[in-house]
């Protein structure tokens, strides 16, 4: 069923109101603040319900021009009517794309888990700041106990955990902890006191919120250096080691090594342990961008070697938002040595973190982090893991990895009309489409630069149709080709056939 604005009705009398009538500017106003509520929840749920519809499509693509006038964008100057806001809300999620769709294979965050959204849906309501015991008692707590097991699932037995907004900026809390950790009068004095030029080290096929560290904090790109990657999109660690000796000899000081574990575009692994063994020879922090691939910690099957040595980082980041489908936004940052957090960020805003409060201010988060304001990212990665248990988590990421496994015998089966392009580590499968005029052609370097052109071609017609998302991209070695993600709970062995005769049917006459 597809969501009709005009289908949601309030009674007359309260579809007239405006919010100054409800709770709590009207304080009489239960019932009619009940009824705006529960017809909001209607429109919600009627959502939740055709995102599980396979008959529904992905999404209602409308180019930007074309959406904007079929909207009505305009914020006025007087406040309108209940009903009009309850038309918004459904007209929002009309032509919202549907993530949670099992037909969309588009990013790496998808799915739509009704445990973690409950949660979501509280800590809406809760609305409250994450910086001290004193206004987030229970969330708190709570936070402290799901960071401990997820650093015990690491393999350490102390440390120190915040939750943050994004990937990006958990990556960038290692970057200031290690800086902290060997420069520690930075804090204070700037680059000054510092006894030469920092250098940073990551393989080609990181994310770029890794670049982007050097950029926000001052290192300077350029020191930044990126280390090539093999053909499977690993860090060699042979030019790693070289590259670190040739920036001492310069008279840099190598301070900071990313592994990255299940990179954005192949979901490769880096070579922890012998990434761990150069660091330890050269005295660097080792970071672990696990924002991707950090779930499948949570499985014994998949665990190892992906994750071998893990224990010897200094820093890890972990998306819950992922792989084990949280709702977004829910990113984790992880530290081995405790303390480091609140060394490297305190501030000591008097206004805020007193130190004579009645309870233990050791509870008080927001002079760790490099906010003030944090939103409560933890009830509903709490629920969700109340829900399904540490067990239901790694039966969660084996169910992923087998589908994975069932999307490339079908690629197999049908080896004419797609060409897969490596053996995945992880969820991403990277693949081409081979259309009619294209099979039976030897495969090499000048079919690629066809195959590669085919793909934005199906993109868009696929979102014109709305019946799938897949998504595209070049890499370093290659011209265009399709990655899709297997992260969602929903989707089945079924989904992955429709996903590969969908392409076809939209693509065998090019």
């Amino acid at each position: 069923m597809s969501l009709n604005p005009n289908g949601y009705k309030l009674s007359d009398r309260t579809g007239k109101l405006t919010s100054y009538d409800l709770l709590p500017t009207t304080v009489t106003a239960g019932a009619e603040t009940r009824e705006f509520l529960l017809k909001v929840v209607d429109v919600l749920l009627d959502f939740v319900k055709a995102t599980n519809d396979r008959n529904e499509k992905v999404l209602d693509f409308h180019h930007p021009e074309d959406m904007k006038r079929l909207l009505d964008l305009d914020v006025p100057d007087r406040a309108l009517p209940l009903q009009q806001l309850i038309e918004d809300c459904a007209t929002t999620l009309k032509y919202q794309v549907k993530t949670g769709h099992p037909h969309f294979f588009n990013q790496l965050s998808c799915g739509l888990d009704l445990i973690s959204m409950a949660g979501e849906w509280l800590t809406a309501t809760a609305n409250t700041n994450m910086f001290t015991y004193e206004i987030a008692p229970v969330f708190i707590l709570m936070e402290n106990v799901v960071l401990t097991k997820m650093r015990e699932i690491i393999g350490w037995s102390g440390g120190d955990s915040i939750l943050a907004p994004g990937g990006s900026i958990s990556n960038l809390y290692a970057f200031l902890a290690a800086r902290h950790k060997m420069f520690p009068n930075y804090k204070e004095h700037g680059s000054v006191g510092l006894p030469g030029t920092l250098v940073m080290f990551t393989s080609d096929q990181c994310h770029y919120s890794i670049k982007s560290c050097a950029a926000v904090c001052g290192l300077g790109t350029d020191h930044c250096i990126v280390v090539p990657s093999d053909e499977h999109g690993k860090m060699i660690t042979s030019e790693l080691e070289r590259l670190i000796l040739e920036r001492k000899a310069k008279g840099d000081i190598p301070f900071f090594v990313n592994a990255t574990a299940g990179t954005t575009v192949l979901g490769a692994f880096d070579d922890i342990n012998a990434i761990a063994d150069i660091c330890q020879k050269y005295n660097c922090w080792m970071h672990i961008d696990a924002a991707w691939g950090g779930g499948l910690m949570m499985s014994r099957k998949h665990r190892h070697p992906r994750f071998t040595g893990v224990e010897r980082a200094d820093s890890v980041t972990w998306n819950p938002h992922k792989l084990m489908g949280a709702l977004l936004q829910c990113s984790t940052i992880h530290f081995k040595e405790d303390g480091l957090l609140i060394s490297c960020n305190q501030m000591s805003a008097e206004y805020l973190f007193m130190t004579d409060k009645q309870y233990d201010i050791s509870y008080d988060t927001g002079d760790k982090v490099i906010q003030c304001g944090r939103h409560n990212d933890i009830f509903k990665l709490w629920l969700q893991w109340r829900a399904k248990g540490t067990e239901g988590f790694e039966q969660q990421q084996d169910h992923l990895m087998e589908l994975v496994q069932y999307q490339l015998k079908r690629i197999r089966e049908q080896s004419d009309r797609f060409h897969l392009i490596m053996e995945p580590e992880l969820v991403n499968v990277s693949f081409w489409y081979v259309p009619k005029r294209l099979r039976g052609v030897p495969h090499d370097a000048k079919k690629e630069v066809e195959l590669g052109k085919i793909c934005p071609i199906i993109k868009g017609r696929m979102m014109q149709k709305g019946t799938l998302m897949v998504g595209y991209q070049p890499d370093d070695r290659r011209p265009n080709f399709f990655r899709s993600i297997i992260s969602s709970a929903a989707v089945t062995e079924a989904d992955v056939d429709f996903m590969l005769d969908e392409i076809h049917r939209l693509g065998d006459d090019l």
